[in-house]
C-alpha cells in the first residue's frame, strides 16, 4: 500500500527528469549547433574571412549563406549555399542533421574526398544537393533506398571515376535534374537512368565512358527538355524513340561516334529548339520530318558523313541557325527553305552540296548569319539575303559561285564579315560594299572580279582585313584607304591595279602585311614608314616601281619577309637593310648597283641577289648569280698599267698559295672526317638542310657535342651550344637513342615536319638535321637568353620587367596563332610551356620543341567558319604536369583549345612569377586552381579595378615597376584560355587581340625584332 502511494510521484519525477532531459537534448542538436559543429569537424574557411559571421549565440539565418523560409524571425534554416567562397575541406553531411532544410549547395569550392552511401544517408530529405565544381573523387555514392524528395542532383565537375551505380535508377524517383557532366566516369551510360521518368534536365557530358550506345529506353523520359550529352564514347544509331520526347528543348549529341542515318521518328520533337549532331559519323539524308519541327531555332549536324539532299520540309521551320557544316550532303538546297521566316543563322559549310543557292534566301527570313563555304555550289549569291537587315557574316568561300556580287548588298550597314573567295564570281563589287560601315573582314580573293577600287571604301572605318587578291582589279589605290589606320592586312597582288602607292599609306600604323605584288604599280616606294612597326611581310614584287629602296625599311623592327623583286629600282642597297633578320629577302630583277651590302653578301641571298648586272660582291662568291667587285667597278678607276700587272703577279700568287692551301686543308679534312666516320659506328650521315648556312661544317658540330658544351638535358635528349667557324652559333639537339626507340623516332619527324615547313619570326628556326643509323641530330638558331622558364624561375629568375614579359607574351601568341590558323593542315604544338618558349638576344620568344606537335587531319581547319580546329584522338596523354589541359587527360581528344589552355598557365606565370606547379600552393593544386582559388577568396572581384589592389599579392613581387591594370588585364586572358570547358576559350588569334589591346590603353610596345 505504502508502495502504491509513492508510485505518482516517482512517475512525476521521470517526467520532470524527461522534459529536463529533452530540453537540454533539443538545445545541443539546435540548427545552430549543428552548423557550428559541421563547420569545425567538416569543413576549412581557408581565410577564416568567409565564414566570419558564424559565431555561438546569433541567429543563423543571419549567417553568411544561410537561409530560412520565415526570415530573421525563425532558427530553422532552409537553405545552405556556400557557392565559390574557397572553402575546403570534406562533405559536410551533418549539415542534412537540420530537419528544415531542403537545399544544400557548395558549388565552386575545394572539397576533398568521397561520397559515401553512408555520408550521403542524412540527406534523404533534401529537395536539391549540388557538390559541382569541387575536387570530389573516388565512385559515385550508392544512394540508400528511396531519396524520395530529391528532385535535383549536380556532382559536375569533380574527379569521379567508375560505372554509374544501379542506385540512381532505382533509388531517386522524383529526380529532375541530373548533372554528371565533367568527371571521369567509365563504363557505358546505363540503360536504368532510363527509369527516372520525372527527369527534365539530363546532363553527362564530359566523360570518358566505353563506347556504347544511348540506351534505346530513352524515350521513357517524356518529360526531357535537355539532354546534353558531348564527349560521352556513344556509338550505334541515334534511337528512333528520341522522337517521343515531345517536351525535349535541347538536344546536343555532339562530339561522339554515332552512325547510321538520323531518325525519322525526330520529327516527333515537338517542341524541339536547338538540336546538336556536329562531329559524329552520321550517314544516309536528312530525314523529311524535320519539316514537322516548327519550333526549332539551331540546327547543327556538322563534321558527318550525310549524303543527299536537303529535304523540302525543312522550308516550313522557324530555324534560328542551321548547320550542316563538315558533312558529305549532296544535293542543293531547297528553295523553300528560304521561307523559314525566323531564321536567323544559316550554316552549311564544309558539305558537299551543290546545285544553286535559292533566290529567295533571306527575302522571308532574319538572317544574321550565313555560311555555305566549301561545297559544289553553283550559280549567283541570293540578292535577298539581307532583306530584313540583320546579316552580319556572309561566307561562301570555296564553291563555283558565279555571277555578280548583287547591289543589294550595300545597304546591308549590318555586315560586317565577308568571305567569298574562291569562287567565279565576276563584275564590280558594288560601290557601296566597299564602304559598308560595320565591315571589318573583306575577302573576295581568286574570282574574277574587275573595276576600281571606289573611294567610298572611306566609310568602311571597321576594316582590318582587306584581301582581294587574284582578280581583275584595276585603276589606283584610292587615298581614302588611309583612313583605316586600324587595317592590319591588305592583300591586293595578282591585280591590273596601277599609279601610285598613295603617300599616306604610313597612316596604317596597324599594317602587319602589305601585299601589291603582280599588279602595274609605278612610282617610288614610299620612304616614310616608320609607322610600321608591325610589319612583318612586304611584297611588292613584280610592279613598275623605279627610284631606290627605301633605307628606313630597315628600321622595321618585326619585318621577316621583303619581296621587292621584278620592278625597276635603281641605286644600292641599304646597308640598313642587312640588319632585318628575314625568313624571305629578294630584290632580283631590278636596276640596282654598287657592292652588296656585307650583311647580305652571303650565298644565302644570291638567287635574290640575282637580275641585277650592276650589283657586286665584295667578299662572297655568289657567281652566276653576281660577279664580284673588280677595279674596273671599283670606285677608284686610276689604276695605272703597271698597277694591274703587279696586282695580276699578285693574284697569280696568292692563287697559288691559296690552292696550295687548299689541298692542305682537303688532306686535313678527310683525315677529320675518317675519323669522325671511325668513331660513329653507324652508316654515313645524311644532311638535310633548311635555311642556308654559309661555310658550313658538319664535322664542326660533330666535334663539339662534348660535355664541356652541354647547356641542357631534357626529357628528349641533350642540348649544346657549338660556335662555328663562320662566327654563328647555333644550339645542337642530339636525341637520346635511335630508330629502334619508337618515341625518338617519332619526335624527330614531327620536329622535321613541322619546324622544316613553317616560317614565322615566333617559331624557332630548325636549320638543319642530320642523321645516321644510331643518332638522330637538329641544329637550331641560338637563343642568348634561354627559355622564358629560366628566366623566370631559374638563378636569375625575376631579371624580366613588364614590359618584357608583356612582348613575350604576344610574340608567343603570334606563333601559336600562326601554327593553329595560318597553316595548312593546322598544327596543335601539345607541349606549349615556359620552358619551351625561347628568348633571344633582344628577349624575343621563339616556339619551340615540336617533338609532340601533330598536324589535324586533312580537311580540319581551325580557321573555318566553324570556329575551331578537329579533334585528334591520341593514344596517350602527352605534355607537361600543370599544362594539360583537363579534357585531355580524360578524353586523349585533343584541338587547338588544349594549345591555348596551356598557353594561359604561361600567362598566370608572366603574372605571377609562380611555377605551374609550385609546392605553396598546397598538394593537388596547380596555378591554375590557386588563381582561381584567391579570386574565389575575394568573391570574384578581380581585383576590383579603380585602384584596389586586391590581387597585388599574388603578383610577382620581383617587379621593380608595376603595372597593376595590365597585369589584371593579362592574368584574365590567362583565366579566359584556362576555362574549364574548351568552348569557353578563345582561339589563338582573339588571345593575340586581347593581348595587344593593351597597346590603345599604354602608348609602349617594344616591338621584337624578328
Amino acid at each position: 500500500m505504502a508502495t502504491s502511494h509513492r508510485q505518482p510521484h516517482h512517475l512525476l519525477l521521470l517526467c520532470f527528469l524527461s522534459i529536463i532531459f529533452q530540453s537540454s537534448s533539443a538545445k545541443t542538436t539546435s540548427p545552430a549547433d549543428i552548423l557550428l559543429q559541421t563547420k569545425n569537424t567538416r569543413l576549412i574557411d581557408s581565410t577564416g574571412n568567409q565564414l566570419r559571421n558564424w559565431v555561438p549565440n546569433t541567429n543563423p539565418c543571419s549567417w553568411t549563406g544561410i537561409a530560412c523560409d520565415r526570415g530573421g524571425n525563425s532558427s530553422s534554416p532552409s537553405s545552405i549555399d556556400l557557392s565559390g567562397l574557397g572553402i575546403s575541406g570534406e562533405f559536410p553531411f551533418g549539415f542534412c542533421g537540420i530537419p528544415t532544410l531542403v537545399n544544400l549547395s557548395l558549388p565552386n569550392n575545394l572539397l576533398e574526398g568521397t561520397l559515401t552511401s553512408s555520408s550521403i544517408q542524412p540527406c534523404s530529405h533534401l529537395l536539391h544537393l549540388n557538390l559541382s565544381s569541387n575536387n570530389l573523387a573516388g565512385p559515385l555514392p550508392d544512394f540508400p533506398t528511396q531519396f524520395p524528395n530529391l528532385l535535383s542532383l549536380d556532382l559536375s565537375i569533380n574527379n569521379f571515376t567508375g560505372h554509374i551505380p544501379r542506385s540512381f535508377g532505382y533509388s531517386l524517383p522524383n529526380l529532375r535534374v541530373l548533372n554528371l557532366y565533367g568527371n571521369l566516369l567509365t563504363g557505358n551510360i546505363p540503360s536504368f537512368l532510363c527509369n527516372l521518368t520525372e527527369l527534365v534536365d539530363f546532363n553527362l557530358a564530359f566523360n570518358p565512358f566505353t563506347p556504347g550506345p544511348l540506351p534505346s529506353e530513352i524515350g521513357n523520359l517524356t518529360k526531357l527538355r535537355i539532354i546534353w550529352l558531348p564527349f560521352s564514347g556513344l556509338t550505334g544509331q541515334i534511337p528512333e524513340s528520341i522522337g517521343m520526347l515531345v517536351n525535349l528543348r535541347n538536344l546536343d549529341l555532339s562530339d561522339n561516334g554515332f552512325t547510321g542515318r538520323i531518325p525519322e521518328s525526330i520529327g516527333g520533337l515537338q517542341s524541339i529548339e536547338q538540336i546538336e549532331f556536329y562531329r559524329n559519323r552520321l550517314s544516309g539524308e536528312l530525314p523529311h520530318s524535320l519539316g514537322n519541327l516548327t519550333s526549332l531555332l539551331h540546327f547543327d549536324a556538322s563534321e558527318n558523313g550525310l549524303t543527299g539532299r536537303i529535304p523540302d520540309g525543312l522550308a516550313g521551320l522557324s530555324l534560328l541557325s542551321l548547320g550542316l557544316n563538315d558533312n558529305l550532303l549532296e544535293g542543293g538546297v531547297p528553295t523553300s527553305l528560304a521561307s523559314n521566316p525566323s531564321l536567323s543563322q544559316l550554316k552549311l559549310f564544309n558539305n558537299s552540296l551543290s546545285g544553286t543557292l535559292p533566290e529567295e534566301l533571306g527575302r522571308a527570313s532574319m538572317l544574321e548569319l550565313f555560311d555555305v563555304s566549301s561545297n559544289r555550289l553553283e550559280g549567283g549569291l541570293p540578292r535577298d539575303l539581307c532583306f530584313h537587315g540583320r546579316l552580319r557574316s556572309l561566307v561562301a568561300f570555296n564553291n563555283r559561285l558565279s555571277g555578280a556580287i548583287p547591289s543589294t548588298y550595300g545597304t546591308c550597314a549590318s555586315l560586317s564579315y565577308v568571305r567569298i573567295q574562291n569562287n567565279s564570281l565576276s563584275g564590280p563589287v558594288p560601290e557601296s560594299v566597299w564602304g559598308l560601315p560595320n565591315l571589318y573582314f573583306l575577302e573576295i580573293h581568286n574570282n574574277r572580279l574587275e573595276g576600281p577600287i571606289a573611294p567610298s571604301i572611306s566609310g568602311a572605318s571597321n576594316l582590318t582585313q582587306l584581301i582581294f587578291s587574284h582578280n581583275r582589279f584595276s585603276g589606283v589605290i584610292p587615298p581614302e584607304i588611309c583612313l583605316h589606320t586600324s587595317l592590319s592586312f591588305i592583300d591586293a597582288g595578282d591585280n591590273m591595279i596601277s599609279g601610285e602607292i598613295p603617300h599616306c599609306i604610313n597612316a596604317l600604323h596597324n599594317l602587319e602585311k602589305l601585299e601589291l605584288e603582280n599588279n602595274q604599280l609605278s612610282g617610288e616606294i614610299p620612304k616614310n614608314v616608320s609607322s610600321w612597326r608591325d610589319l612583318t611581310e612586304l611584297n611588292l614584287s613584280g610592279n613598275r616601281f623605279t627610284g631606290s629602296i627605301p633605307g628606313q625599311l630597315g628600321s622595321l623592327p618585326v619585318l621577316t619577309y621583303l619581296d621587292l623583286s621584278g620592278n625597276s629600282l635603281s641605286g644600292e642597297i641599304p646597308p640598313e637593310l642587312a640588319e632585318l633578320k628575314l625568313n624571305s629577302f629578294n630584290v632580283s630583277l631590278n636596276d640596282l648597283s654598287g657592292r652588296i651590302p656585307a650583311g647580305l653578301d652571303s650565298r644565302l641571298y644570291a638567287t635574290s641577289l640575282a637580275g641585277n648586272p650592276k650589283l657586286c660582291s665584295g667578299g662572297s662568291d655568289l657567281k652566276p648569280f653576281v660577279q664580284p667587285c673588280s677595279l674596273s667597278n671599283s670606285p677608284n678607276r686610276s689604276v695605272t698599267r703597271n698597277a694591274r700587272t703587279t696586282f695580276y703577279v699578285t693574284a697569280v700568287l696568292l692563287a697559288s698559295a691559296l690552292a696550295l692551301a687548299a689541298c692542305l686543308s682537303c688532306l686535313v679534312y678527310r683525315q677529320r672526317r675518317t675519323r669522325a666516320k671511325k668513331n660513329r659506328r653507324a652508316s654515313p650521315w645524311k644532311l638535310t638542310s633548311f635555311h642556308r648556312m654559309n661555310g658550313f661544317d658538319e664535322v664542326e658540330i660533330f666535334d663539339s657535342l662534348n660535355e664541356a658544351n652541354i647547356i641542357g638535358t631534357g626529357g628528349s635528349g641533350q642540348v649544346y651550344r657549338v660556335r662555328l667557324k663562320t662566327g654563328q652559333t647555333v644550339a645542337v639537339k642530339k636525341l637520346w637513342g635511335g630508330p629502334r626507340k619508337p618515341d625518338t623516332e617519332r619526335d624527330f619527324r614531327s620536329e622535321v615536319e613541322t619546324l622544316g615547313r613553317v616560317r614565322h619570326g615566333n617559331i624557332v628556326k630548325l636549320l638543319l638535321c642530320c642523321t645516321d643509323g644510331e643518332s638522330r641530330i637538329l641544329v637550331y638558331e641560338y637563343m642568348e637568353n634561354g627559355s622564358l622558364g629560366e628566366a623566370l624561375h631559374g638563378e636569375k629568375g625575376g631579371t624580366l620587367d613588364w614590359d618584357q614579359r608583356v612582348k613575350i607574351a604576344i610574340g608567343a601568341a603570334q606563333g601559336l596563332a600562326y601554327l593553329h590558323h595560318d597553316c595548312v593542315p593546322p598544327i596543335i604544338h601539345r607541349d606549349v610551356k615556359s620552358n619551351n618558349i625561347l628568348l633571344d638576344a633582344e628577349f624575343c620568344p621563339r616556339v619551340s620543341d615540336f617533338g609532340l606537335a601533330r598536324m589535324l587531319q586533312s580537311g580540319d581547319s581551325c580557321n573555318n567558319g566553324g570556329g575551331g580546329c578537329g579533334d585528334r584522338v591520341m593514344s596517350n596523354v602527352a605534355g607537361s604536369c600543370g599544362y594539360i589541359a583537363p579534357e585531355y587527360a580524360y578524353t586523349l581528344k585533343v584541338n587547338e583549345k588544349s594549345d591555348v589552355y596551356s598557353f594561359g598557365v604561361v600567362l598566370l606565370e608572366l603574372v605571377t612569377g609562380k611555377r605551374a606547379v609550385d609546392p605553396t600552393f598546397g598538394e593537388g593544386k596547380d596555378i591554375v586552381k590557386w588563381v582561381t582559388d584567391e579570386l574565389a577568396m575575394l568573391g570574384g572581384k578581380g581585383g576590383g579595378g579603380g585602384g584596389e589592389r586586391e590581387l597585388e599579392h599574388i603578383m610577382d613581387a620581383r617587379l621593380t615597376t608595376w603595372q597593376y591594370e595590365e597585369m589584371l588585364r593579362v592574368l584574365n586572358v590567362g583565366l579566359m584560355c584556362t576555362a574549364a570547358f574548351p568552348m569557353n576559350r578563345p582561339s589563338m588569334r582573339k588571345v593575340v587581340e586581347l593581348l595587344k589591346e593593351r597597346r590603345d590603353h599604354v602608348g609602349f610596345l617594344v616591338a621584337c625584332e624578328k
